[in-house]
């Protein structure tokens, strides 16, 4: 299950889920380059994987700006290699009823939490495709398959990201490329952690578990995904949400 010799590249590293995924993944060996949206977020980052003695660095990188995408896998290729382990993350929220919804509340979270694993994706898999192993992990919601008032922006921009990694893994099995899914449910970030007690008490009473997921537990499921003992595993969505959606 080791990813000695892999080079991941994990968008959103700065904190919550993103930051749990870079570290799983360096500590199962992988070398790591995560980004964050801020040069500050990114040096964050480098911190933390030499904390972590996990070999790799943070970038800064808008996941809306293609040549900014192109550059930045440039630049890792120049200094590491192409990575072949990316895990699609970056996410932005913009909640609103529908009929309050603004063109551009919409178009953020479609441009950042849909079109960017397009873009990221596309200039990543030539070089999977040639090395004859790729992981293409991304990062979607329970909310893609159950909903939720306010966020249809969001719940539709994840349920594309599980029909774009369907129809990706019929295009690129064959060649030792896998694409799957982790949905996550409520998990223990800095979100969760705004709301009031009331508001917690009624989310936890619609979890089977009885409470909020932690980060470390969506990185175990993506470390999975990574690892060559998941090679026959693709265009699967995996469900983390202590049963709140059973599929």
């Amino acid at each position: 299950m080791s990813l000695e010799g892999k080079i991941a590249f994990v968008t959103g590293a700065s904190r919550g889920i993103g930051q749990a995924i870079a570290k799983q993944l360096g500590a199962s060996g992988a070398l790591v380059v995560g980004t964050a949206t801020t040069p500050a977020g990114a040096e964050k980052i480098s911190a933390e994987l030499v904390e972590q003695q996990v070999e790799g660095c943070g970038l800064c990188l808008d996941v809306t700006d293609q040549s900014t995408i192109e550059a930045a896998f440039i630049q890792i290729k120049q200094r590491y290699a192409a990575p072949t382990i990316v895990v699609n993350n970056a996410a932005i929220t913009a909640d609103n009823l529908l009929l309050r919804m603004k063109p551009d509340e919409w178009q953020s979270v479609i441009d950042t939490n849909l079109n960017a694993i397009y873009r990221i994706t596309r200039v990543c898999l030539k070089d999977m495709i040639k090395a004859r192993f790729g992981r293409v992990i991304t990062i979607a919601s329970v909310v893609a398959s159950m909903g939720n008032p306010g966020q249809a922006n969001y719940a539709a921009a994840k349920a594309g990201t599980i029909g774009f990694t369907k129809a990706l893994a019929h295009e690129v099995c064959s060649r030792g490329v896998t694409a799957n899914v982790v949905a996550p449910g409520l998990i223990e970030t800095d979100m969760t952690r705004r709301l009031t007690d009331s508001q917690r008490e009624a989310l936890l009473a619609s979890i089977p578990m009885a409470r909020f997921g932690q980060p470390e537990e969506i990185a175990h499921a993506v470390n999975f995904l990574a690892t060559p003992g998941a090679a026959y595993i693709t265009g699967q969505v995996l469900h983390v949400n202590g049963g709140i959606y059973m599929a």
